[in-house]
This record gives C-alpha cells, sequence and structure tokens, in this order.
C-alpha cells in the first residue's frame, strides 16, 4: 500500500498495475478527494512514489483522460475535469448512540451570524474598544525566537508568570486571596465549569442552581448526569433556604445575578456559607462580570469570606476583553488541585505559552486597567441611554429589575400573561435583538426582556428601544393555553 497526499494506491496483490492506479485515482475523483481543477502529480514524480513505470502511470492518466475525468493541458500538466462532479455514496447505518442526556444538550451557536441593526445580545462586550495593535505586538514579542522554550509542553495549569498575575490582580480588585498555585487557567468560564462538574459531582448527584440562572451551566451540570434542581432568587439574590439538604454544589452569582441583576445580600452570602460547611458540599462562585461596576462598591466574595475552603472562585476575560480570546480562571483550593491539573491535562493537554505569556504583560503593565477604564466609560454611556428608555417609553410595558453592575439590563413585563418570546420575535423582525427573560428558566417562566449594551453601537440604542417600544405598544399575544 502506497500513498500520495490523500491518495492511496494497493499494489500488494497481483495484477494489472495500471488497472490499480486508474482505479485509484478513478475513486478519488468520484468520492471528491480529487476536486475539479486540481492538478495531478506529473507521470514521473507519481510513478517514482508508488514504484512502477512512467508507462503505467502514463496508462491510467490516458485513460481517465479519455473518459472524460482528467483533461491534459500542453505545457501545464493533467487536471481533474471541471465536468468531475464527486459522486458520494450514502453512509451505512450505525448503531451508536450518545450517552443518555446528551442528545437533550443544545447544538452550538456560531458567532458568524449577520449583526443585527440593534444589537442588544445579553453577554457580548464590544471587539471595536479591545486595542488590537498594542496586543498584536504584545503577542508578536512572546513569538520571538528565544522568548519561551516551545520544544517542551508547558503546565497544563497554565503559564505560572500568568497564574501569579492573575493572583495578584484578584487579591488587589476582588479580595480573593490565594496563591499562583492555586489560580488555574482556563479557556473560559466553560471550561471552569466542565472541571468542576468532572471531579467533583456523580451521576444522580443534586447540583443546585439559580433560577433563572445560565442556561450553559444547567447544561453542563446535566452532561454528567447531575440533577440539576432550580433554586429560586429574589431581590436579595439566592434563597438559600430553599437548597436541599442534599445538594453535592452549588451554583450562584452573587455579584451580579444572572440574568437578574441583583447581588447576594450579605445575610444570604453568611447563609449559604453556613450551608455548604453543614452539609459539606461546594460552591461555585461565577463572578462573570465585576469588572464593569457603575455605582456601589461591590460585597465580598464569597470566596473572601470562606474560612473553610468549600468556594471555587471562577471568572472571564471574555467580557472584559473579546469573546474570542479564550481566557478564564479557576481559585480552587489545595485538595482539589492535583485532580483539576489531571482534568486539565486530558481536556485541553497544555497551554498556549505565547498568548498567555501575552495576556501576562497585559496585566502587569497596566494595560488592561487602562483598557477596563475606556471600556467603563463607554458602557456607561450606553447603560444611561438604555435606562432612558426603560424610564421613559418602555416604562409602560417593562419594569426594571434594579441592577448597578454588569453589561446587560433586566426588565420585567408588566404583563405577565403576555408572551415575552413573542415580543422577542416580533421585535427581530423590525431589527432589533433582545432576549426573553423566560429563556433562562425552565420553571415558574418569569417573562421579560433581557437587553444587553455590550455590543450596541450608541447611536442606535435610543432609536432601536422606541421600536422595541412600538413593538409593546401593538396588540400583544398571550401564550398559548396547555391542554389539560
Amino acid at each position: 500500500m502506497r500513498e500520495l497526499g490523500d491518495l492511496v494506491v494497493d499494489l500488494s496483490t497481483r495484477g494489472d498495475r495500471a488497472t490499480a492506479v486508474y482505479r485509484a485515482l478513478l475513486d478519488a475523483v468520484r468520492s471528491g478527494r480529487l476536486e475539479p481543477g486540481e492538478r495531478l502529480p506529473p507521470t514521473r514524480a507519481l510513478a517514482a512514489d508508488l514504484g512502477v513505470s512512467r508507462t503505467t502511470v502514463a496508462t491510467a492518466y490516458d485513460r481517465l483522460v479519455a473518459e472524460g475525468f482528467l483533461t491534459a493541458r500542453v505545457g501545464a500538466g493533467t487536471f481533474v475535469a471541471d465536468a468531475a462532479r464527486p459522486v458520494r455514496p450514502p453512509r451505512r447505518g450505525t448503531d451508536l448512540a450518545p450517552r443518555p442526556g446528551w442528545d437533550q444538550q443544545p447544538h452550538p451557536t456560531s458567532g458568524s451570524t449577520p449583526k443585527p441593526a440593534h444589537d442588544f445580545r445579553v453577554g457580548i462586550p464590544d471587539a471595536r474598544l479591545f486595542p488590537f495593535d498594542t496586543w498584536r505586538r504584545l503577542v508578536t514579542a512572546e513569538l520571538r525566537v528565544g522568548a519561551h522554550d516551545l520544544g517542551v509542553y508547558a503546565d497544563p495549569a497554565g503559564y505560572p508568570p500568568l497564574r501569579e498575575a492573575l493572583a495578584r490582580q484578584l487579591a488587589l480588585s476582588r479580595g480573593v486571596t490565594a496563591t499562583p498555585d492555586e489560580v488555574l487557567v482556563t479557556h473560559g468560564t466553560q471550561q471552569a465549569l466542565d472541571l468542576v462538574t468532572r471531579v467533583l459531582v456523580a451521576p444522580g448527584d443534586i447540583v443546585a442552581m439559580e433560577e433563572p440562572g445560565y442556561p450553559l451551566a444547567r447544561d453542563v451540570f446535566t452532561s454528567y448526569g447531575a440533577r440539576v434542581v432550580p433554586v429560586r432568587v429574589d431581590d436579595e439574590g439566592l434563597v438559600v433556604d430553599d437548597l436541599p439538604p442534599s445538594t453535592r454544589l452549588v451554583f450562584t452569582t452573587p455579584s451580579h445575578q444572572f440574568p437578574t441583576g441583583p447581588p447576594l445580600s450579605l445575610e444570604r452570602r453568611r447563609a449559604l456559607l453556613d450551608f455548604a460547611g453543614r452539609h459539606r458540599c461546594a460552591v461555585i462562585e461565577d463572578d462573570y462580570d465585576s469588572e464593569f461596576r457603575f455605582t456601589e462598591r461591590p460585597l465580598e466574595t464569597l470566596h473572601s469570606m470562606d474560612d473553610a475552603g468549600r468556594v471555587l472562585y471562577l471568572g472571564t476575560f471574555s467580557k472584559s476583553l473579546v469573546p474570542g480570546l479564550r481566557f478564564g480562571y479557576l481559585v480552587a483550593p489545595e485538595p482539589l488541585q492535583a485532580a483539576l491539573r489531571a482534568a486539565l491535562q486530558l481536556s485541553v493537554g497544555y497551554v498556549d505559552v505565547p498568548v498567555q505569556a501575552a495576556l501576562a504583560r497585559f496585566l502587569e503593565d497596566g494595560l488592561h486597567a487602562r483598557h477596563l477604564r475606556r471600556a467603563r466609560a463607554a458602557y456607561g454611556e450606553r447603560r444611561a441611554l438604555v435606562l432612558e428608555a426603560v424610564h421613559g417609553p418602555l416604562s409602560a410595558h417593562l419594569e426594571l429589575v434594579p441592577c448597578q453592575a454588569g453589561l446587560h439590563v433586566t426588565t420585567t413585563l408588566r404583563d405577565q400573561e403576555a408572551d415575552d418570546t413573542d415580543v422577542v420575535r416580533r421585535a427581530a423582525e423590525h431589527g432589533v435583538v433582545v432576549e426573553a427573560l423566560s429563556s433562562y428558566a425552565v420553571t415558574g417562566r418569569p417573562r421579560g426582556i433581557v437587553m444587553g449594551y455590550g455590543a450596541a453601537v450608541t447611536e442606535s440604542i435610543t432609536p432601536g428601544l422606541a421600536r422595541l417600544a412600538a413593538v409593546l405598544g401593538a396588540a400583544p399575544s398571550t401564550p398559548p393555553r396547555r391542554p389539560r
């Protein structure tokens, strides 16, 4: 068996070798492995590679030319004919099936959808604010010869100087005291959640999470066979008294409840830590966008209040930088470190050192802080415009959920019989993309509109929300009644 690129020719059996080459080429053309217009190797080169005579290959080429699969151009070579379209046979069936639960998981979303005229999608920062030129210079510097020993695999937990920079930044900005060895660099929040769930949660374990809450966290937990129990939130955040006693893991967003907005009150924070200690469960504290606060200072993190080592603190740079740079971090207690590092190595292997080194420089040189100041000012202006509309033309239909942080505003429909998914659909028909609050819940179905302003063009906010007000003012539809 000899191979040239993706062309395999079996010459192990006796018989006419010219016919064997012919059949291999014909199969490559008909299957699409050789595409119309693609140039074939010269007969001499292919013959040398296959270990046959040039005449053998020439005979096969001539036959395919005569049949219209190839075309010979004097002085240019032999090419797959334009008319030689591939004929792909149907695939045979299979008895393979995903593990239970995976057939219920959502399909991955694509980031290639056209940007709407009035973009109020949630969780998307403005890439136009990111200093790409500065970032490119940092990455280029780290890619220079000798900058790093790229001939060996790096620590899967992350580039050590980056973990040191993260530990310093978290101590200064959020009061999270951790050694660099307790910090793991991840590919965003999703990988951090996957790692913790893989290490801590067994099939059938109860994972309690906020309702409404972060849907992709719920999807991670259910993918590992956990029993996810939704726990209601109110204007003080997660209702700790509703947590099941047998909870193995609690997922919460205490700094800025996602998606409603209120922080977890100090009393509830203490109650949650007391619950975790009494019931020997772990708590994931997702501090996903605490960089963007516009009035009051945030409360202490759960991690800084935890003296029993039960809180795992995670964050992301997807909001403060751009989603395409998949940077996140996980601060975990020492007894979990070995297992988490093993899970990291199994899932991604090793790290991209130059890019992580560039982020370390970005943090240490004060470039991240400078970028945040600029971004915070831009988002503050957009937030003010959204609030102006919520208190103005939208006020007859929407009620604001108070919030002092983040990149989105949540409202509830004054008419709780109205269908927020229908409002979202009709708004999209007018070029206004918002999100339904009910899409973040599996029970209770609170009805409201969630409006992000990270990706919005400032000049489009007021006219876009005026269109939303017109949609809400039009004859709204109510959700169909379910049969009894």
